[in-house]
C-alpha cells in the first residue's frame, strides 16, 4: 500500500479522495530519512505540495495518538503568502485531518477579524494565515504559539518578494525552539538559505523538480499577432479549446476590466480577479469557477499562485508576464497533480524575440501556431458536436417530442436546427487582421539549437512585391529608422524586410509576396500616424537602375553624394550602410 507508513485513518483520508500512489514531493516528505526532521522543500507549482506537508506533520501532531487531542492551543501553524493560498491549505487540511477530528481556523486579511478572534478563543488544532494577520494576532493575544509542534512556510520565496520577512521573523522568534520547521520554496535564493540556516536545525534539503522536467504535463503553445488584434486572438483561443475551465492572464487591473468586458460580451461566462476586489468578491469568483457558472478568469498576477482549481485545462498569457518565474507560476496553474494542461501564450509582432527570449530563459519547449482560425474553430465544433451525439437513455417523453418532429420536418431539418441552435449557444470566433507568421522549425522558443541562418537574413525573398515611400534622399531618409517605421507600420519584423534601395524623392524596398497582403493592409490601417509617411505598392518589378545612383561623378548641381547607392547592403545586414555614407542630421519635421 503505497500510504502505509501513514497514520491509519489519513491513509484512509486519501483513498476516499482518491489518492491512488504519492506524487514525487509526497513520496519524499513521508520516507523514513524524513521522519520527524526540519525539511527544506523545493517542487514545481501543482505538485501536491499542500498535501505533502500535511502528511509530513501528521505524526508529529498525532504522537502515536489515533486521533488528535480536544482543541486547545494550536499544534501547528501554516504561513502562505496570499489569501486565496491560506483559504485553499484550511480547504486541502480539513479533508485531509478530518477523520482525526483536527479543527482548522484561517487567520488572512480581508475578513472579519472577530470571527477570527472567536474561532481562535474556542481552540484549534491548527492554524492557516498571512504573514500580517498573523502577527496582528500576536499582537493582540489572541494566538498562542507556545504548543506549537510545527511550523510551515509555504512559498517563502513568494513571502520574501512581498516584503514579509519581518513579519516572518517575528512570528518565528515567537514559536517554541524545539518545534519542526518546514520550508517549501520554488527557488532558493540567499535570503532563504540564511532564514533556514537561522530558524531550522539539521534540516534535510528535498528537491524534486529540474530544470528539465518542469511543467511536463503542460502542452505549450504560443502565438504571434499584431497588436490590436490581441483580445481578438484571446476570443479565438478561447473557443477553439472550449476548454472547462480557463484562466487568462493580463498585466494590470485596467487591462483586466477591459477584456472580461470584452468576453462577457462576446457571451462568454466570464469572472475577474485582481487585488482591487475585496476578499469576499474573490471567494464569489471562485467558486463560481469551481462550480461551473464561469468558465472563464480573466486575473491579474495575484493568482498566479496558490490558487487550485479544479477541471482548469487552459492557461493564456494575454500579456507577456515579466520574467521566467512569473512564466512558470501562471502556466502551472494547470496540468497539476498528473492532469493535463494547455498553456499558449499571444506575443504581439514586436516583443516576439523578447518571448522568445523569455521562453528560453525559463527553459520551455514550445511551439509556434498561428492564431485559430473562424474555419479552424467551426471545424472544431463540428468534430465536438459529433463527439457529443452519444444516445443513452431516452424518456417516453423526449420520444413522443421526437415523432411530432418527424411529422413535420425532416429529419435532414430537424439535424440542422440542432446545429444551428448549438452554433448560436457559443460565441462568435473573431476574424484576425492577421494571423501571423508561422516560426521556422529551427527557430523553436526554448531550444538550444541555433540556426546558422541567425546571422543573416533568412531565405524566402525568391519572390518579393516591391513597396515604395514617398521620402527618399532629400528628406535625409536613413534604414536606420526607416527599419523601424515599417515594422511598427506594417506589423512585421526585420526579417520580413528585403532590400532598401533610397532614393532622392522617394525610397523603395521588397517583402515577400507570402505576406505582401498583410503588410498593405496594416500599413493602410495605420495611415493617419504622425511620422507622414505615406507607403503604397510599387509593383512587382524592382526600381529601375536609371532611377539609382549608379552615375560615376557626382551629382548635377556638383554636391557630394550623401546617400546609399542602388545595391547597398540590406539595412538589416550587420555591417550597416559603409561609413562614407553616413546619414545627415535627422530633418526634424519628417523623422517618424
Amino acid at each position: 500500500m503505497p500510504f502505509s507508513s501513514l497514520p491509519r485513518l489519513v491513509a484512509e483520508a486519501l483513498a476516499e479522495r482518491g489518492y491512488d500512489a504519492p506524487t514525487p514531493v509526497q513520496a519524499e516528505v513521508i520516507a523514513a530519512e524524513a521522519n520527524d526532521r526540519d525539511l527544506i522543500v523545493s517542487a514545481q507549482t501543482g505538485s501536491g505540495k499542500t498535501v505533502a506537508y500535511g502528511l509530513a506533520i501528521a505524526e508529529t501532531l498525532l504522537k502515536g495518538a489515533e486521533k488528535l487531542p480536544p482543541p486547545r492551543e494550536p499544534l501547528a501553524l501554516i504561513i502562505a503568502p496570499t489569501r486565496e493560498l491560506a483559504l485553499q491549505v484550511e480547504r486541502e487540511l480539513q479533508w485531509l485531518y478530518a477523520k482525526l477530528g483536527a479543527r482548522v481556523a484561517s487567520c488572512v486579511g480581508g475578513m472579519n477579524v472577530r470571527m477570527e478572534q472567536r474561532a481562535l478563543s474556542h481552540g484549534c488544532h491548527i492554524v492557516v494565515g498571512t504573514p500580517g494577520r498573523l502577527r496582528d494576532h500576536l499582537e493582540r493575544g489572541t494566538l498562542q504559539t507556545g504548543s506549537l509542534r510545527a511550523v510551515i512556510l509555504d512559498e517563502a520565496d513568494e513571502m520574501l518578494d512581498l516584503g514579509f520577512r519581518e513579519d516572518l521573523e517575528e512570528i518565528l522568534d515567537l514559536t517554541p525552539p524545539e518545534r519542526r520547521t518546514l520550508l517549501f520554496s520554488a527557488t532558493m535564493p540567499k535570503p532563504i538559505e540564511l532564514m533556514a540556516k537561522r530558524y531550522q536545525r539539521d534540516a534535510l534539503r528535498i528537491t524534486t523538480t529540474s530544470r528539465q522536467s518542469q511543467h511536463t504535463d503542460i502542452d505549450y503553445r504560443a502565438m504571434a499577432v499584431a497588436p490590436a488584434d490581441i483580445e481578438h486572438a484571446v476570443v479565438n483561443v478561447l473557443r477553439f479549446h472550449e476548454a472547462s475551465g480557463a484562466l487568462v492572464f493580463c498585466a494590470t487591473r485596467e487591462n483586466v476590466r477591459r477584456l472580461s468586458a470584452t468576453l462577457t460580451e462576446r457571451g462568454f461566462s466570464a469572472v475577474t480577479l485582481s487585488g482591487e476586489l475585496s476578499q469576499n468578491e474573490r471567494n464569489h469568483a471562485l467558486q463560481a469557477l469551481r462550480d461551473r457558472r464561469a468558465r472563464v478568469c480573466v486575473a491579474t498576477d495575484v493568482a498566479a499562485r496558490g490558487i487550485d482549481l479544479p477541471g482548469l485545462e487552459l492557461v493564456i498569457h494575454a500579456e507577456l508576464p515579466i520574467d521566467p518565474e512569473t512564466l512558470q507560476h501562471r502556466s502551472g496553474r494547470t496540468g497539476r497533480a498528473g492532469k493535463k494542461g494547455t498553456c499558449v501564450l499571444i506575443a504581439p509582432y514586436p516583443r516576439r524575440r523578447h518571448a522568445e527570449r523569455l521562453l528560453r530563459a525559463a527553459n520551455v519547449q514550445i511551439r509556434w501556431d498561428p492564431v485559430p482560425s473562424p474555419d479552424d474553430i467551426h471545424a472544431r465544433d463540428q468534430e465536438r458536436l459529433l463527439e457529443s451525439l452519444t444516445i443513452g437513455e431516452v424518456s417516453e417523453e423526449d420520444l413522443v417530442v421526437a415523432r411530432k418532429l418527424l411529422e413535420t420536418r425532416s429529419a435532414e431539418e430537424i439535424a440542422a436546427a440542432f446545429v444551428r441552435a448549438q452554433r448560436q449557444s457559443l460565441p462568435a470566433p473573431e476574424e484576425l487582421f492577421d494571423a501571423g507568421p508561422a516560426m521556422r522549425p529551427d527557430r523553436q522558443a526554448g531550444s538550444d539549437r541555433q540556426s546558422p541562418q541567425d546571422s543573416g537574413p533568412r531565405p524566402g525573398f525568391e519572390d518579393t512585391v516591391w513597396f515604395r515611400m514617398d521620402i527618399g534622399r532629400d528628406g535625409n531618409a536613413d534604414a536606420r529608422w526607416l527599419l523601424p517605421l515599417l515594422c511598427r507600420r506594417g506589423h512585421i519584423t526585420k526579417r520580413d524586410i528585403g532590400a532598401i534601395r533610397i532614393f532622392p524623392g522617394e525610397t523603395r524596398f521588397e517583402v515577400p509576396r507570402a505576406v505582401a497582403a498583410q503588410f498593405a493592409e496594416a500599413v493602410k490601417r495605420s495611415a493617419g500616424e504622425e511620422d507622414g509617411v505615406t507607403i503604397e505598392p510599387a509593383g512587382d518589378a524592382p526600381p529601375p537602375a536609371a532611377a539609382g545612383l549608379r552615375r560615376k561623378g557626382p551629382p548635377r548641381d556638383g554636391a557630394p553624394r550623401s546617400g546609399p547607392r542602388d545595391g547597398a547592403p540590406r539595412a538589416d545586414s550587420p555591417r550597416g550602410a559603409p561609413k562614407r555614407y553616413a546619414p545627415k542630421p535627422y530633418n526634424k519635421g519628417r523623422r517618424p
